[in-house]
């Protein structure tokens, strides 16, 4: 194949020099090649009820004449004849045993023809001298490394048509949906280059650093880091959906076991329950229970004022909208006014920031400050809770056994139910 720039030179100029024109002849030629009276595809009339259809073909024949006139099935012919050679250095590669693979299925029909030549080829190679046979192997090697490359690497064999209108173009570029100059190149054959547009202004150079700035701070993830981490967390969680674990005890709106509301009544919380608390901090505050045994942890700590600010800001967000003023003077005045009798450790930064919002007080007065204390509670106290021998004195506990409660006998008692109310 010739070079790109030296390749069909017409009147058209730009468009015949064209990358994609490469491709274009290529298609022709095998289109001028299908109309060919002699060799090309068979076209006929077909005849219908009181009509005639001239110049009909199937896609059948399209398929068939493919088959027929392009020579595709020599790799597979060179992959047979090198299985055929018990040979160390003519053992096939990974790529090159699923290629052969491929070509067995694709050409599934005719694999016992291929077979055959493989095999008539490789008796005729026995046949030569033992230098003129390796000669002929190297330069069969060569040739199909050639022009059927390892996956990859670089196709010699084909023109790349990105790689040469970029050549082409190299001043063609566009605005794009962010203000920002892409490399953009047409890859029309009736494309004209355009001419050299001015450099950046410093308006434009500042709006890119900013998009650039924001590219930076996007969070990316690898989907199999997603996959991974959702197949954790389903299994982290199956103990607890009802719908994939029958629920232990049952649910006493769908039976007549009440037991289940009685744990959660009692400050006694069970093993189950215990053990979610250890998934993370939020599950251990969302549990009034949880709550309660890691405020007397922080207490013993001498560090309770955290928690107790944290919990006395989430109640001002669901406080009417009057008491809110005097609610955050109060939270103020207890963990954040110089000598306060609760004070809470705050960042600077925090810190200003709290204080211009209690002049406008309102729901969200104390985001920052409550903030910054769930992330110092979540990296220092929860871990230490954690690990406290209270917790792992409730985690390890074994499950006691539950009294059952005795409930008069209604109609529709069972007679089992009936007994073992009577027996109790």
């Amino acid at each position: 194949m010739a070079q790109g720039n030296n390749y069909g030179q017409t009147s058209n100029g730009v468009a015949d020099e064209s990358p994609n024109m490469l491709v274009y002849r290529k298609m022709e030629d095998v289109i001028a090649r299908m109309q060919d009276e002699k060799n090309g595809i068979p076209i006929r009339t077909v005849k219908s009820f009181l009509s005639k259809i001239p110049s009909v073909f199937s896609g059948s024949d399209i398929v068939q004449w493919l088959i027929k006139n392009l020579t595709i099935e020599d790799p597979a012919v060179y992959l047979c004849k090198r299985t055929m050679q018990n040979k160390a250095r003519l053992e096939l590669a990974d790529y090159e045993a699923e290629s052969l693979a491929r070509l067995q299925r694709a050409f599934a029909r005719k694999w016992e023809f291929i077979f055959m030549q493989a095999e008539a080829q490789a008796k005729v190679d026995k046949k030569r001298d033992k230098i003129e046979r390796k000669i002929l192997d190297s330069q069969e090697r060569a040739f199909w490394d050639v022009h059927r490359p390892v996956p990859g690497c670089v196709n010699t064999t084909e023109v790349d048509i990105k790689k040469s209108s970029r050549m082409r173009n190299p001043h063609k570029t566009r605005k794009s949906v962010y203000g920002l100059q892409n490399d953009i190149r047409s890859h029309s054959p009736t494309h004209t280059p355009t001419p050299e547009t001015k450099p950046p202004t410093e308006d434009e150079l500042q709006q890119q650093i900013k998009y650039w700035q924001i590219q930076l701070d996007r969070h990316r993830l690898k989907m199999s880091k997603v996959a991974d981490s959702l197949l954790s967390y389903t299994e982290q969680y199956l103990e607890y959906d009802p719908f994939l674990v029958p629920p232990d005890p049952s649910n006493p709106w769908l039976s007549d076991d009440t037991t289940f509301w009685e744990l959660e009544a009692s400050k006694e919380p069970s093993q189950q329950r215990v053990k979610r608390w250890g998934f993370g901090m939020d599950e251990a505050l969302k549990d009034p229970v949880g709550r309660e045994q890691f405020l007397k942890f922080l207490e013993s700590e001498f560090s309770s004022e955290n928690l107790r600010f944290w919990l006395a800001v989430e109640d001002l967000k669901k406080r009417p909208i009057r008491e809110v003023p005097s609610r955050v003077q109060e939270i103020w005045q207890e963990f954040l006014a110089p000598g306060a009798p609760s004070a809470i450790n705050l960042d600077s930064k925090s810190y200003d920031k709290t204080t211009q919002n209690v002049k406008e007080p309102g729901r969200y007065t104390f985001e920052d400050a409550q903030e910054h204390i769930y992330k110092l509670m979540k990296s220092d106290s929860y871990p230490r809770f954690i690990r406290s021998s209270a917790y792992q004195e409730l985690l390890q506990a074994k499950k006691k056994g539950r009294n059952i409660p005795i409930f008069p006998c209604h109609k529709n008692c069972t007679p089992t139910l009936r007994a073992s109310t009577n027996l109790l």
